[in-house]
């Protein structure tokens, strides 16, 4: 998905020639992905316990792999322009990520209209790319500082001057939206400074000619290959996995979990997109509560699409919301 070309000889920017290695290691981010995703189809087929892969490792995961794909975006653009930005190959490549990215969004708003992808990782890459061009003649240390102010911007920076919509995309807004791929340009261009600034770093060192010169064996063909069509392979794993996953479901459907159980998980998963664990806790318990009382768990997994019931939902959801507000207030006091 990375902007992968070749650039002329300079002094501060590679020699010509592909390097395999990030090709390999774009490979390997790409499996990994690919197992990711395979995991959360299962999860959405009801396969394995609801919330699964936004906890814990899954999640850390999940971050991992989008941090190296934004950094080999980096490096990337490094070697493909760090001396001379060449516009044609930039735009025709930019083109191509920004096109899958509104066709990603299209689709998505389509199946999963509550949860679409308004700036996943395809938008990010684009965007990033861009920007990026301003920083290919900075010192390495100075991007990375940059860097590092990046990725630690959401966490002194989040004002509700950027809650409205228009302006999620930023990733500084008081509550994270919610999304299935969520990838703002804070802090995750952040990413792409640092591959910037390591690419930069190891042409002075050196280390670009090394790897240049490394050819691995026969066993990295199908990384590298892979690797030199990542922007293909990420927009066909996905649906060739979810559509595997939903015909094996229609032969041997997943054994229907305990609403109670599964509803907890699956709650804080959705609601820790917004607020924090605490909260969260709090608050799927008081849903919990009243879907109970009420005798409305039933309805709620029956999948009602009707206008009053989602308005009943969302009244419950505003009662818990300033019912767990007030808990947590009333505790710090």
């Amino acid at each position: 998905m990375s902007l992968q070309t070749t650039s002329e000889p300079v002094q501060d920017a590679p020699k010509p020639g592909r390097i395999q290695a990030i090709d390999i290691l774009r490979g390997v981010a790409l499996i990994a992905m690919a197992s990711y995703h395979f995991t959360w189809d299962l999860e959405n087929f009801g396969y394995t316990t609801p919330g699964l892969t936004a906890f814990g490792w899954w999640k850390f995961y999940a971050r991992c792999i989008a941090s190296t794909f934004l950094f080999l975006v980096g490096v990337s653009l490094f070697l493909a322009h760090g001396r001379q930005i060449r516009w044609p190959g930039f735009w025709k490549r930019f083109a191509m990520v920004a096109v899958a990215a509104i066709a990603i969004s299209g689709v998505t708003y389509l199946v999963t209209p509550d949860g679409f992808i308004f700036f996943g990782i395809l938008h990010e890459i684009a965007l990033a790319s861009l920007l990026g061009l301003a920083f290919l003649r900075l010192p390495w240390l100075l991007t990375a500082i940059i860097a590092a102010a990046v990725i630690a911007a959401p966490y002194y920076l989040r004002l509700e001057a950027f809650d409205h919509p228009a302006l999620w995309w930023v990733g500084l807004s008081a509550i994270n939206p919610r999304s299935n791929d969520y990838v703002p340009l804070f802090p995750w261009f952040g990413a792409v400074l640092l591959g910037i600034a390591a690419a930069k770093l190891a042409s002075a060192s050196g280390l670009l000619d090394r790897l240049r010169a490394w050819i691995p064996g026969r066993w990295s063909n199908p990384l590298t290959f892979i690797g030199r069509h990542s922007l293909a392979f990420y927009l066909i794993h996905q649906p060739l996995l979810f559509g595997s996953v939903w015909l094996f479901s229609q032969v041997m459907p997943a054994t229907p979990q305990d609403k109670e159980a599964g509803f907890l998980p699956a709650c804080q998963a959705q609601c820790e997109q917004q607020r924090d664990s605490k909260f969260c806790s709090s608050y799927c318990g008081c849903m919990l509560d009243t879907l109970k009382g009420e005798g409305s768990l039933d309805k709620l997994y029956g999948n009602d699409q009707s206008s009053v019931w989602k308005s009943h939902l969302a009244d419950l959801a505003e009662t818990c919301t300033a019912a767990t507000e007030d808990q947590m207030e009333g505790g710090q006091q």
